[in-house]
């Protein structure tokens, strides 16, 4: 009695990671096959499209950086000034990112500078554009480090694959000369090749004051302005309008 010996069923996930269809495979496929695995084909790479977009995403998010998700959803927009070079729209879809624009968003604190700028970095993200996001402490300490264990070419390369440079707090510590000129370095490799969002609660004018360092600031101010858009923020801080300590304080007052 014989007994018929079936062939082994392929592994999906080994031919999955193998497979990089050619157009004469699909040209046969779409010459051979029947409606209905047409049909199939179809809603099994659409699936693998979207399955390959949204894994994508989750990286690029992960390796952005961002310190929270933020996103337009419900975004006050009563306390910004928008330049005439700039619409809503322009922002919300980070169209001035495949020009190699930039944004300066200056305000106070907590007037919701940061959650903007993470806000862009979202939507470029979207689009399937890299984004890095660093507070200009942590970045030029980083540098800094880097410099120092003979890694800075790695760093700034790997900062360089990035469309969009989010750059937050610039002014809030002061930064030593050899930092600066570090940060500047930054920016010049930026300039027309990438966009930078630079979120800041000082005037040009005072730039200078924390790159201990004025023709340095001058030529950094200028690269950025070249192609760049300014975002103003006004109002009260926006945590301190929330905070839970409002009306206490640990002694008398209230908190303004």
């Amino acid at each position: 009695m014989s007994t018929t010996t079936l062939a082994p069923v392929p592994d999906l996930h080994v031919l999955g990671r193998s497979l990089l269809w050619s157009t004469p495979t699909l040209d046969d496929l779409q010459a051979t096959a029947t409606p209905d695995q047409l049909a199939f084909l179809v809603q099994a790479m659409t699936a693998e499209n979207t399955n390959r977009d949204l894994a994508r995403r989750v990286r690029l998010v992960k390796r952005a950086g961002f310190p929270a998700p933020k996103s337009f959803t419900a975004y006050d927009w009563a306390g910004l000034k928008l330049p005439a070079t700039l619409t809503r729209e322009d922002l919300t879809s980070a169209a001035f990112v495949a020009n190699h624009e930039n944004l300066v968003c200056y305000g106070p604190v907590g007037t919701g500078k940061t959650h903007f700028a993470i806000a862009i970095g979202q939507a470029a993200i979207d689009q399937g554009i890299p984004v890095r996001f660093f507070t200009v402490s942590e970045l030029v300490i980083r540098l800094a480090e880097a410099k120092t264990a003979g890694r800075l070419d790695r760093l700034l390369g790997d900062i360089a694959k990035a469309g969009l440079l989010v750059l937050d707090e610039y002014g809030y510590v002061p930064i030593d000369r050899d930092a600066a000129r570090l940060l500047f370095g930054i920016i010049a490799n930026a300039y027309e090749t990438r966009s930078l969002i630079i979120t800041t609660n000082l005037p040009f004018s005072h730039w200078g004051a924390v790159l201990t360092d004025d023709q340095l600031a001058a030529a950094m101010i200028d690269r950025i302005a070249h192609h760049g858009h300014l975002v103003t923020f006004e109002g009260d801080s926006y945590r301190m309008r929330h905070a839970l300590m409002r009306g206490q304080t640990p002694t008398q007052g209230t908190l303004k």
